[in-house]
């Protein structure tokens, strides 16, 4: 036999269920359409890159570069990493199912956390690459290198463009950083064969790899530390718990908040649970209303489930009391 208090409760939980899953319905919805424009974005930036890497690679060859050769093999790997993306991103859009609830968001972090460990091997074997050249320097046909790398320049700023216009998640970052690095490589490339053509210093083709591939390094360690951090379930970095928890206490009826817990289940998919304690679990409706509309608005939460918990005799004393009074049994 249930008393009104547990028929109340009751009611809440089942208000507190559909209320997550239409806003879990919102958020899918709002994840597929980003991730249809960002899959599309991505295959046609990786049938550009490809193309181009063959072409610089023959040319690099020829033309005895190694910061063009490296360039190409930049681009090759470049266009690897929006395969990737892109395969990521469909994934990511696929449905939950019994096995996964929660989707296939986290393939985007594999993704980038895979494309941030590529990154840093190309840049290890550019470095070993370039200090062999400057102990061992080669001749360079600057001016095949120098048009060769400023059409590869104008192909990567084209891809660089349509991935700055897609979906801004963590996976896409990590495709935009392939192509922003090789571009940077395409600019050293270049510079590397008009500096040649003019006056035939050819260490300078090594040095500017170098510079380019440090600038490359520093990026990929950022990106692999969100995208282990997003792995291994840890807070998103741009929001505070304890910013979150006061935020959804000062929501009226709420007088605390416990058992808070904010993950990603993808770059775009923030969760969160808490247990809220409640001044009076016949208002659970408004309170739960206001609380979701809180963390949609101020943080962009849009899934989150919370739990009320009813304010015990002691509880409602202790909250209620004025600062600097003593408890009294």
């Amino acid at each position: 036999m249930h008393s009104p208090h547990d028929h109340d409760h009751d009611h809440d939980h089942d208000h507190d269920h559909d209320h997550d899953h239409d806003h879990d319905h919102e958020d899918r919805h709002h994840h597929h359409h980003h991730g249809d424009s960002a899959g599309r974005i991505l295959w046609l930036a990786t049938g550009l890159t490809l193309a181009y890497a063959g072409v610089e690679a023959g040319v690099g060859w020829w033309a005895g570069s190694l910061a063009l050769v490296a360039d190409a093999g930049h681009m090759v790997n470049d266009a690897a990493a929006l395969g990737l993306a892109a395969v990521a991103a469909w994934l990511a859009r696929r449905p939950a199912s019994a096995r996964h609830s929660y989707g296939f968001g986290r393939a985007e972090f594999l993704a980038a956390l895979v494309n941030s460990l590529a990154l840093l091997i190309l840049v290890l074997w550019l470095a070993v690459s370039a200090i062999r050249r400057l102990h061992d320097p080669q001749p360079v046909l600057g001016e095949a290198v120098s048009l060769a790398a400023a059409v590869g320049l104008g192909i990567n700023l084209l891809v660089a463009w349509l991935l700055g216009h897609g979906a801004h998640n963590l996976n896409t970052r990590a495709a935009l950083l392939h192509v922003l690095g090789d571009l940077l490589g395409s600019v050293a490339a270049l510079l590397s064969g008009v500096i040649i053509a003019f006056t035939g210093w050819t260490p300078v083709d090594p040095l500017l790899s170098l510079g380019i591939g440090a600038l490359i390094v520093m990026s990929s360690l950022r990106l692999l530390r969100e995208a282990l951090h997003g792995l291994m379930e840890g807070t998103p970095l741009a929001l505070a718990p304890e910013t979150v928890g006061r935020a959804l206490a000062t929501v009226p009826g709420v007088a605390s908040v416990h058992d808070l817990h904010i993950w990603s289940v993808g770059p775009e998919r923030i969760m969160l649970t808490a247990h809220l304690v409640v001044r009076d679990l016949r208002q659970w409706e408004a309170v739960l209303d206001a609380c979701h509309a809180l963390l949609v608005a101020q943080f962009a939460i849009q899934h989150a489930t919370l739990q009320p918990e009813p304010m015990t005799r002691t509880v409602r004393w202790l909250t209620d009391r004025p600062v600097g009074a003593t408890h009294k049994p």
